[in-house]
């Protein structure tokens, strides 16, 4: 059986650079978090498999190209400072904090925020900030930010998200009427008003629930697949 570094590092040469990832701080970034700490102790040796993984209250830890293709999209720097909407297990936040210099990430579920935290403080990463509460409000409180990176799509960008955006940063997150239509976009802030919006390739996540996403109650509509 390979050893955990040994997989990372076929993992980012197979399904990440052979796949067009050419970030440099995004591919060591990949090389450097123990994706196998993020997921339930039974599925360890599918840590490094090309595809999602289920992890606690019925979430999934994202395929390992797609936590790249979406950190490589955000054009992270050290320094930075980072919004993640959409704790999860974690994973994606700890690639993030080993670029930026700062990651706050908000779930909505209580006891994942928690597992997450104690997954991020026992892999090391003291520059990632776990909060509870309505990602898709953002933290006004903690304004501006570089990136602000969503794992869940909803049916438009947040205000609140680009309100909270500095000048330069950019914002990457699925935006569709349901699971089928969605489309992964980057928009970058280029002046007070204005935002240049990029198109980067159909996606499917699960919606992004709360005030300015989805209503929970009308979810299984829209296809949630939590």
């Amino acid at each position: 059986m390979s050893s955990p570094a040994k997989s990372r590092a076929l993992m980012v040469k197979h399904q990440l650079e052979q796949r067009g990832i050419s970030d440099k701080r995004v591919l060591r970034a990949m090389r450097r978090v123990p994706r196998e700490k993020f997921i339930p102790d039974h599925l360890r040796d599918l840590a490094y498999e090309d595809g999602p993984l289920p992890i606690e209250e019925g979430q999934t830890i994202s395929q390992p190209y797609i936590v790249a293709f979406m950190a490589e999209a955000g054009e992270l720097k050290p320094g930075d400072k980072v919004l993640e909407i959409g704790t999860g297990s974690g994973y994606a936040a700890a690639v993030m904090a080993e670029i930026a210099g700062r990651v706050i990430t908000i779930e909505r579920h209580a006891a994942l925020a928690e597992k997450a935290r104690q997954r991020l403080s026992d892999a090391g990463y003291a520059n990632v900030d776990v909060r509870t509460g309505d990602g898709t409000l953002g933290l006004p409180g903690e304004a501006p930010f570089d990136a602000i990176i969503a794992t869940a799509g909803g049916p438009r960008v947040p205000e609140a998200w680009k309100a909270q955006l500095a000048v330069g940063g950019r914002i990457v997150v699925p935006v569709g009427q349901s699971r089928s239509m969605q489309d992964l976009v980057r928009l970058t802030r280029i002046g007070d008003d204005e935002f240049r919006r990029e198109p980067l390739g159909p996606v499917r996540f699960v919606p992004l629930i709360g005030e300015e996403g989805w209503d929970e109650g009308l979810h299984w509509y829209f296809g949630r697949d939590e």
